[in-house]
C-alpha cells in the first residue's frame, strides 16, 4: 500500500479509503467486520463514516442513524485496532427532528461529537468532516466550535464535504485569519461520469493545498459494469437504471475499452482517479469482501497515456478550469 500526506498536513493516508455508508443498511455486521479486517490487512488505514450512516437518511423515516458508527465501534472494541487507523466521521445532517439537531452551529457541533464518540467507542476522531456547507451559520461560529474540539483533544483535523470552490476559499481564509489550520481535506463527488469539480473546486484545493478524497468513484455503480445480480452483481436502483439509459452510448464505449485493456470497469474508474495528482485517495464503499478485493486491484493498474486520452473522449470533463473553460 502506498501512503500520501493528506493535503498540506503531516498525516499519512492510504491511497484507498474504506467508506462505510453501507454498513447497517446493505451490509450486515458480520460482513462489515470481515471487510474492515481485510481492509486493515491490505494496508488501508482510513475508515470513513458519518453520524447519519446506517439507515434511511430522512428524520421522518424509521431511524437507522448511527448504525455504521456503532458497527465500527464494536469492531474497534475488539482491541489493538484504534491506533492502526485514521478514523473519519461527519456531522451536519439531521439526527433528530428538533430545529437544532442538524447543521454546524456550536450547539450541534458539541452534541454531535459526543454522540459520535460514544457510538464509535473512542475518545477522539482523527478527521472530523462537515458533511455539507451550512450557509446559515457564520464561519466565526463554526471555527470557534471546531477549535474547542481540538483543544479538548476530541478531534485532530477538520475536513469538508460537498463544498463549492468559493465555500472552500471562504472557509480557509476565515481559518487563516484565526491562525487555525482550517480544512485538511474536501470530500467531493468526483468520477469519470461526473467531473464538475474540475471547474472550481479542484483549483481551490490546489491553491490552499487541501487534500481531495473523492466519493462515489464508480458513480454509484454506473461505472462498475457489474449488473448481473444472479452472479452477485451490484443492485440496480431506479436511479441507476435511469442513469444507464442516459449514458448508454458512453457506457458501451467505456466497457468496450475496458475489455480491450483487460480490466474490470470499476478498476479502470478507480485507476483513473489514482493517476490524478490532485487526488489523495478515492473512497470505496464495498458491500462485500469480493468488491473490496476488486477495488484493491486498481492499486496495481497504470493506465497508458492513450487509454487516458480515450477515457477523456468518452467521458469529457467541463473543458478545463474556470474561467478559461467557458470564457477567453
Amino acid at each position: 500500500m502506498e501512503y500520501r500526506n493528506l493535503g498540506r498536513t503531516g498525516l499519512k493516508v492510504s491511497r484507498l479509503i474504506l467508506g462505510t455508508m453501507n454498513f447497517g443498511e446493505l451490509t450486515d455486521e458480520e460482513t462489515a467486520f470481515k471487510i474492515m479486517d481485510r481492509a486493515l490487512e491490505a494496508g488501508i488505514n482510513v475508515f470513513d463514516t458519518a453520524d447519519v450512516y446506517g439507515g434511511p437518511q430522512k428524520p421522518d423515516m424509521e431511524k437507522g442513524f448511527g448504525t455504521s458508527e456503532e458497527i465500527i465501534g464494536r469492531w474497534l472494541a475488539q482491541g489493538n485496532r484504534r491506533d492502526k487507523i485514521v478514523l473519519a466521521t461527519k456531522l451536519y445532517q439531521p439526527m433528530e427532528t428538533g430545529p437544532n439537531d442538524r447543521g454546524l452551529s456550536m450547539y450541534h457541533i458539541r452534541r454531535a461529537i459526543d454522540a459520535s464518540l460514544k457510538r464509535l467507542q473512542t475518545d477522539h476522531i482523527d478527521l472530523y468532516q462537515m458533511h455539507h456547507v451550512d450557509r446559515n451559520t457564520t464561519w466565526e461560529e463554526i471555527w470557534q466550535g471546531m477549535e474547542q474540539l481540538v483543544r479538548e483533544g476530541k478531534i485532530s483535523y477538520v475536513g469538508s464535504s460537498n463544498f463549492a470552490g468559493w465555500d472552500i476559499a471562504t472557509a480557509q481564509s476565515k481559518a487563516d485569519a484565526r491562525h487555525f489550520l482550517g480544512l485538511s481535506s474536501e470530500q467531493s463527488l468526483y468520477n469519470l461520469s461526473n467531473r464538475a469539480i474540475e471547474l472550481e473546486v479542484i483549483p481551490a484545493l490546489r491553491y490552499f493545498n487541501i487534500g481531495l478524497i473523492p466519493w462515489s468513484p464508480i458513480g454509484m455503480g454506473l461505472l462498475s459494469g457489474d449488473f448481473d445480480q444472479s452472479k452477485g452483481g451490484r443492485r440496480q436502483t431506479e436511479g441507476l437504471k435511469k442513469q444507464r439509459e442516459q449514458h448508454l452510448d458512453q457506457l458501451e464505449r467505456y466497457e468496450k475499452l475496458c475489455q480491450e485493456i483487460g480490466e474490470e470497469p470499476s478498476v479502470v474508474a478507480l485507476a483513473w482517479l489514482l493517476q490524478n495528482p490532485v487526488v489523495n485517495a478515492p473512497i470505496i464503499g464495498p458491500r462485500t469482501v469480493k468488491q473490496l478485493e476488486q477495488s484493491l486491484r486498481a492499486l496495481e493498474v497504470t493506465l497508458s497515456e492513450e487509454t487516458m486520452q480515450r477515457l477523456d473522449e468518452i467521458w469529457p470533463g467541463p473543458g478545463g478550469e474556470a474561467p478559461q473553460a467557458y470564457a477567453w
